[in-house]
């Protein structure tokens, strides 16, 4: 959207009577982000940048967890949600983000580990949004397939990666089962801010009913984790030794996770340069620096995909 479009739905939808101030903050994946001020409060603003085709985002199932979310002080307040046009409004969490030393502070993975219980305590909303990893495989395969998207299975080494796969699923499938919980699904230090007494995550447009220790792959994962703050995370979310199934499922789930982010960053590449809709032609600088950065992303993970063993 244009920025004189921005602020229109600011003076519209944010509380206030003076003329608000709308300043870009950052160009995300899939999203635009803003600081809005009026009448000296502050806001951010989300609005969809990228079609998520294929992507694998529910913003109505988001707009569902977030009631949850918010009453339990997980989620920033919302102002106004606009789902159809991709637009969020919430009051502005005052607080920082983490860097790497941070995510391997040992009273931070405890941190993380309580944050992750609350959310898997949330009230499921109905009907649930339920998705396995074999689902989230299932479904970026399909949208690879579609349209010009090239197909994520014509990639060097993608066969081996595709067997290494189904051997996980067979064996995470041989585990005892676990009762589904409300899963962030995108949990990294870019989305938590830390407001010193507490932890607010940002972004919920990936939430579904999962697997609870998938989070906990998504944050080894997404953060680069050593497997000893894994373990670490992982006996501080249950509060006791973990038994040898829980580590193995977390192994099987971290890998499937690297695994269901390498085709995502596969299907992004190729939505942005497809240039579908979504970001204006004074933005392609800005465009051709994110396709590099989830280009250069997907190269890591590959490369840790194949050397990781279990």
């Amino acid at each position: 959207m244009l920025l004189h479009e921005l602020e229109r739905v600011a003076a519209r939808c944010v509380p206030g009577k003076g003329k608000p101030d709308v300043h870009r903050l950052s160009n995300g994946l899939v999203n635009e982000t803003y600081r809005v001020e009026r009448d000296g409060s502050f806001y951010a603003m989300r609005v969809a940048a990228l079609n998520p085709y294929g992507l694998g985002l529910d913003r109505a199932w988001e707009a569902s967890v977030l009631a949850g979310a918010v009453a339990a002080e997980l989620a920033p307040v919302p102002e106004y949600c606009d789902w159809q046009r991709g637009i969020l409004i919430t009051r502005w969490v005052h607080g920082r983000l983490w860097n790497p030393a941070d995510v391997r502070r040992r009273s931070n993975i405890s941190r993380v580990a309580e944050l992750a219980r609350r959310i898997h305590a949330l009230p499921m909303p109905v009907p649930a949004r339920v998705m396995s990893p074999m689902k989230w495989i299932e479904h970026y395969s399909a949208a690879a397939r579609q349209g010009t998207l090239r197909d994520s299975n014509a990639a060097p080494g993608a066969a081996a990666l595709r067997t290494a796969a189904t051997q996980r699923l067979t064996a995470l499938a041989a585990l005892p089962g676990v009762d589904p919980v409300v899963c962030h699904s995108d949990m990294h230090a870019l989305n938590l801010i830390d407001r010193g007494d507490s932890l607010v995550l940002l972004d919920w447009e990936y939430a579904h009913a999962s697997d609870p220790l998938w989070d906990l792959a998504g944050w080894k994962a997404n953060n680069d984790l050593e497997e000893q703050h894994a373990q670490d995370l992982l006996a501080d979310y249950a509060g006791r030794p973990p038994t040898r199934d829980e580590f193995l499922r977390l192994q099987l789930l971290s890998w499937l996770y690297d695994y269901v982010c390498l085709v995502w960053s596969e299907i992004y590449v190729n939505l942005q340069r497809d240039d579908r809709p979504g970001l204006a032609q004074g933005d392609m600088p800005k465009r051709d620096a994110r396709i590099d950065g989830v280009a250069a992303r997907a190269l890591e993970l590959e490369a840790r995909l194949h050397t990781k063993r279990w």
